[in-house]
């Protein structure tokens, strides 16, 4: 057996609150990651920052090698190779992989080559996709079975007067493509052509669409409302009940798409909490996060950390990166006991509280103004302080602490750099309802994006980028930087928190 080691991973149907434990988990700690078309979307989110990533998914009605479709034969050989090369593989499939996701072949090219493996089970579209429809799939009254087909030419074809003599649910996988077909197939096996039927489009997802027909009529509606992949076909006495009991998708943010801006590594939150309201989420990652935890001075202040008076906190990420660095040094939260802590906002202060460290002072205003106006209560005069945070920090903190006093030491501690933006991401944000700023990096960086400021110059206002939806920022540093880059701010969260950027879309939308 090789060193290496290759995951199987369902990825579930869509809702990423159905991902599993073990699935994320893996996720995040793979060397890299080949991934199909449906997955959540927030699960590539969870990856390493240094990990690759491999799209092989296949497009619907596209030859492999074409249009960026992969050949499964292509996928086998990629997860042989990585195996062999040593690394921490994971194959990211939705739904579960040995349903209709073809990864039995692909575990018989594990084994064959020797390759470790292992396989872990997802929530697959049958179960998911009727259950947030309000179908269920079996019931004690009616249905005591439920069968699980493919409705795709590409396999085996089903024997269609077993499926009609079936004394249970029928669920359809891949089915709408040919709908019509394999309707009259059931029907000409003898199956009842006024039993209830439905088909799921885009099930667990924001943008889910439920119709509901007989088996004789489905084709024929699902074509009127232009129902296309990736749908589930459900067929059976069950169906009925999803008309009184559908429970999903009724947020506030039902129909409207908001893009996410956030790094890939903090977007999960805000991703899963507008998911919950009913949007559709775009992710437009424009930034991560880069350590500068090897630098000299950031050892330094690590060493001499017990003797700051003053600890001042300016973002969660800077709360994330000060305490890497103190645990790589071998030291811990014991190392702040001597000092008065101070965050500019709630979630700076969750950030700390998360890891054992009460703020002794928390901003009103999660600005740099709102922290520096809080400090004027504590003597800093003579007395060392430290500002922690990112590379190029705005100097209101440092003057102003400087102005009374204080021995200000400012550390930089990470650094924000682009991120290469995804043209198909980009095209959803044109057309989305909402886009959202979180920082004023972010912002700017949107402008360069859609074309609002020419590359090179992220301060020259040239136009509104194309933009059709409304810009929504967290806060007045993102909007004025928004406003310099050429882009125009439609409403601003207040507080400056991600709850409050979340309370301000929905409090727009309706």
């Amino acid at each position: 057996m090789s060193a290496g080691v290759v995951y199987l991973v369902g990825a579930g149907p869509g809702d990423p609150g159905l991902l599993t434990l073990r699935a994320a988990e893996l996720i995040g700690l793979a060397d890299v990651v080949f991934h199909d078309r449906l997955i959540p979307v927030d699960a590539l989110s969870r990856m390493r920052p240094d990990a690759e990533r491999v799209y092989v998914g296949k497009t619907p009605g596209i030859e492999a090698d074409a249009d960026g479709s992969v050949s499964q034969e292509e996928i086998c050989r990629m997860l042989v190779e990585a195996g062999r090369a040593g690394r921490t593989a994971v194959r990211l499939k939705g739904g579960d992989p040995f349903v209709f996701g073809r990864g039995g072949e692909e575990v018989e090219a594990l084994h064959e080559a020797g390759i470790r493996y292992e396989v872990v089970p997802g929530i697959t579209a049958a179960v998911a996709a009727p259950a947030y429809a309000g179908i269920p799939v079996t019931h004690r009254d009616v249905a005591g079975a439920v069968a699980f087909v493919t409705g795709h030419g590409d396999m085996a074809a089903p024997d269609w007067r077993a499926l009609a003599a079936f004394p249970g649910t029928l669920a359809v996988y891949m089915g709408v493509g040919r709908l019509a077909e394999n309707s009259a197939a059931l029907i000409d096996a003898g199956r009842d052509p006024d039993e209830p039927a439905a088909v799921i489009e885009r099930g667990t997802l924001p943008g889910q669409r439920v119709i509901h027909a007989t088996l004789a009529t489905i084709a024929e509606r699902a074509a009127g409302e232009a129902i296309r992949a990736p749908s589930l076909v459900v067929i059976g006495a069950v169906v009925a009940r999803g008309e009184s009991l559908a429970w999903f998708g009724a947020g506030p943010l039902r129909g409207k798409t908001v893009v996410v801006t956030r790094a890939r590594d903090q977007s999960a939150g805000i991703n899963s909490q507008l998911a919950a309201l009913g949007a559709e989420v775009v992710e437009l990652p424009l930034i991560r996060v880069q350590p500068r935890l090897d630098a000299p001075e950031v050892r330094e202040m690590v060493t001499a950390l017990h003797t700051y008076a003053l600890v001042v906190l300016t973002s969660a990420n800077g709360v994330a990166r000060l305490f890497e660095a103190i645990f790589r040094h071998g030291r811990d939260a014991r190392a702040l006991a001597q000092a008065t802590v101070a965050a500019v906002g709630p979630a700076t202060a969750q950030a700390l509280r998360d890891r054992g460290i009460e703020a002794d002072l928390v901003a009103e205003r999660a600005v740099a103004e709102g922290l520096a106006d809080a400090l004027e209560k504590v003597d800093v005069a003579g007395r060392p302080v430290l500002l922690a945070g990112a590379a190029g920090m705005r100097p209101v903190l440092a003057e102003r602490l400087g102005a009374r006093g204080a021995e200000v030491d400012s550390v930089v501690l990470y650094e924000t750099v682009p991120e290469e933006v995804d043209p198909e991401a980009l095209a959803a944000a044109r057309e989305a309802d909402y886009l959202t700023v979180a920082s004023a990096s972010a912002a700017r960086k949107l402008a360069r994006a859609l074309g609002a400021a020419p590359a090179g110059d992220e301060g020259a206002p040239s136009g509104a980028g194309g933009v059709a939806g409304r810009l929504i920022s967290i806060g007045p540093i993102a909007s004025a930087a928004a406003h310099k880059a050429g882009l125009t701010v439609h409403a601003e969260a207040d507080p400056h928190t991600i709850e409050g950027l979340l309370a301000t879309v929905v409090a727009d939308a309706t």
